[in-house]
């Protein structure tokens, strides 16, 4: 099963809310964190520098944890004058990593998500429930990530750990 289910160190998270389609939010997204804009239900880059869409109007901006302020700053320069909200969500979330080849088996047996390889597949990001949790996941290197509210990181690692030492029920 999974090799290791453990706490990621601390992410630079900001949740940023505003039109998707404006290109001023669009360049502003993809000049700060060089990825592409992501479409929806996609992450584009990974948990250290990338972003990730989370609704029709709301995205998930990684950086790394020291480049947060400055990255707030420079998007409500960016987009001032627009209707937008920019926020500092680091501390409100922890990132949980699942190492190893059977990551996607380990969230499909928490998440009513369809997690099958030829639906659920790198830089594909759900927000589903794992359990009674409510979160958000991807496949990241050789794992899988899971985002979810630091009130809950204990229960949350423990859960994800409970699914892989379980073992594989052989459904991929």
């Amino acid at each position: 099963m999974a090799d290791a289910v453990t706490l990621a160190e601390p992410l630079g998270m900001i949740g940023l809310r505003g039109d998707h389609g404006d290109e001023r939010v669009r360049a502003a997204v993809v000049g700060l964190t060089g990825t592409a804009f992501p479409e929806r239900l996609r992450i584009e880059g990974t948990s250290q520098r990338g972003v990730a869409w989370m609704s029709p109007d709301e995205l998930l901006i990684f950086v790394p944890r020291s480049e947060v302020a400055l990255a707030v700053d420079r998007l409500a320069t960016d987009l001032a004058g627009l209707h937008h909200l920019v926020t500092d969500v680091s501390d409100m979330r922890v990132c949980v990593r699942i190492e190893g080849p059977d990551a996607r088996e380990v969230l499909a047996k928490l998440s009513p998500a369809d997690l099958h390889p030829d639906v659920f597949g790198p830089g594909l990001f759900r927000r589903s429930r794992l359990g009674q949790l409510a979160a958000a996941f991807w496949l990241e290197g050789e794992g899988a990530r899971v985002i979810c509210f630091r009130s809950v990181a204990d229960y949350a690692v423990a859960l994800l750990r409970q699914s892989a030492a379980d073992g594989a029920v052989g459904h991929f």
